[in-house]
This record gives C-alpha cells, sequence and structure tokens, in this order.
C-alpha cells in the first residue's frame, strides 16, 4: 500500500499532452513519442496522455492503452513521468481502464470528476474510493474541472479521499474557486498536492501553497512556465509574476474555443505536426488563429521546436 505520509515522484510542471493524429484519423505514435520527448526537453517534468487534452472523449480504450504503451519509455527516458487518463463517468469502466493502464507500470492515473450523470458528494467519493481501492500501488491525482463536468467536487470531498485513500496523491484542480482550493490547502494532509488546472491560476494557487500545474499553454512556452516555477523556489516572486502576467494574452487565446483547438491549431502553426482534430471538434476560424499568432508574439515565440 502507497504510504499516506510520502507523496509520489512527480514533478511540478506536467503538459496535458494533445494526441496527434494522421490525417487518416489514425493516432500517430511517432508524432506523439516526438513530442513527449520535445516536451520534456522544453521544460515539463512528465505528461498527462489521454486527458481532455489529448482528446480522450474520441479516443478508444484499445488507443489509450496504445498510447501508455508506446509513450512510456521514450518519457521515461527522458527523467520524466507519464500519468495516465482513465477517468469515466462509470465506475466499472474507470476501475477497469485504471486496472490495465496500471498493468503498464504507469506513473499515475488521472481520474476526473464523472461527467453528464451528476453523482451526488457521496457518490463522487465512492466512485474514487472503488479505483484507488482497485489499484492500491498507483498513484492517483483528481480532477476536478466542473466546466467540463457539470459538477463541483467539494473540498470537504477531497479532503475525505485523501485522509481515506492512501493513494489518492493530489488533485487537480480546474474550478478556478480559490477559495476552494485554499480550503484543500488548509484541511488535506501535508503530503497532498495540489495541482493548477487553468494556466490563468498557476501562480495564484503557487502562492497559496499549491505544487505545481497540468499545462496545456507548456506545448508552446513549458520553458517560461518552468522558469516561473523556478523564480518562486529561489524568492524571485516579481519575476515569477512578470512571466505570469506576460503569457496572460495567450491563456486567453488559446481559451477563446474548446481546448485542444486552439493549441493544436497553434502546433501545427508552428511547425510542430500534431495533425487533425477528431469530429465533432474543428480548427478555430481565422479571427481566432490570428489572435493566437498575435499571443505568441507577445509571450515571446515558443520553446518546442
Amino acid at each position: 500500500m502507497t504510504d499516506r505520509n510520502a507523496a509520489p515522484d512527480w514533478g511540478r510542471l506536467y503538459t496535458a499532452m494533445v494526441t496527434p493524429m494522421t490525417e487518416a484519423g489514425g493516432i500517430d505514435i511517432e508524432q506523439a513519442q516526438h513530442l513527449a520527448a520535445a516536451l520534456l526537453k522544453s521544460g515539463s517534468d512528465g505528461v498527462v496522455v489521454a486527458g481532455t487534452t489529448g482528446e480522450s472523449p474520441t479516443l478508444t480504450h484499445d488507443e489509450e492503452r496504445v498510447l501508455f504503451r508506446e509513450l512510456l519509455p521514450v518519457v521515461h527516458e527522458a527523467g520524466g513521468t507519464l500519468i495516465a487518463g482513465t477517468g469515466s463517468n462509470s465506475t466499472d469502466t474507470a476501475v477497469e481502464a485504471s486496472e490495465q493502464a496500471a498493468a503498464l507500470d504507469v506513473d499515475g492515473l488521472l481520474q476526473v470528476v464523472p461527467y453528464y450523470n451528476k453523482p451526488s458528494q457521496d457518490g463522487l467519493y465512492q466512485h474514487f474510493k472503488a479505483v484507488a481501492d482497485a489499484v492500491p500501488e498507483t498513484p492517483i491525482m483528481l480532477y476536478n474541472v466542473p466546466g467540463r463536468t457539470g459538477l463541483n467536487m467539494t473540498a470537504q470531498t477531497v479532503v475525505q479521499l485523501a485522509e481515506d485513500c492512501a493513494n489518492i496523491a493530489g488533485v487537480k484542480e480546474a474550478s478556478g474557486d480559490l477559495e476552494q482550493i485554499a480550503e484543500i490547502i488548509r484541511t488535506a494532509p501535508a503530503a497532498f498536492r495540489i495541482w493548477s488546472g487553468n494556466d490563468g491560476d498557476n501562480l495564484a494557487i503557487l502562492a497559496m501553497g499549491g505544487y505545481g500545474a497540468v499545462s496545456v499553454l507548456s506545448h508552446l512556452v513549458g520553458g517560461q512556465i518552468a522558469a516561473m516555477y523556478d523564480a518562486w523556489e529561489r524568492g524571485d516572486t516579481a519575476e515569477a509574476g512578470r512571466l505570469q502576467v506576460k503569457l496572460a494574452p495567450l491563456v486567453k487565446a488559446l481559451f477563446l474555443i474548446g481546448n485542444p483547438a486552439p493549441v493544436k491549431w497553434a502546433l501545427n502553426e508552428i511547425g510542430f505536426n500534431a495533425g487533425p482534430l477528431r469530429a465533432p471538434l474543428v480548427d478555430p476560424d481565422e479571427e481566432i488563429q490570428s489572435t493566437i499568432r498575435s499571443a505568441l508574439e507577445v509571450a515571446g515565440g515558443q520553446d518546442l521546436i
């Protein structure tokens, strides 16, 4: 059983990685491996694979397992960690997918709040506890994103899970509710970690005692985000603030329409072949494309290529 008093060896900055696709619509494993290695080189400590940014709603479970299996050696060779998105709004499905990913020796699992069916807080507790009990040796990062799921997981539920499930190691918090996030930081076990799930909140959550971020922006400016965390760690809060403010236009531009359409378009625009989106997602319109280009200029370019 995972030691409740010891956090897993996870870094501060994770990229919620897009899934490169071929023009025929299949997953492009070679490009996915190239992207994972490039992200780790550009400042990320690891990658989250098959999350929302990875177009998980349109990936099959077989495709997800292929991604986990084929990316693991690349990520580990680069000294990073891979967290596998295995969440579902079906507890049985989440348990099965998590057991299969754990058998591949992934470094952790991302478990999103069940979407659409809107369980109670007790239902959320039972759901996540079932997953945690099924894979007791694999660390889990919860994922609270009400804008996607239609349901907020309260601080009380998060803290109860952290106390009762030794392998629930942290939460990716994308509620935007800084009071709720502060309550988690105040009341959760000392080893429990909070990663920002909104790039615009990265520094605010860090300043309150959060640990890191699971970022979309880091596809493009991972070095600058890593530099922001480094500046904070050495006590240069002014530099950390400057970097967060500098990247604010890019944060806004990449979320003008549903993620990952803007960031995948931006990757293709800067010369990395991420391939097409899967329907029903489509590329941003010309106005949003222009806004993204301008925001990249303000950010000072990109770090990936």
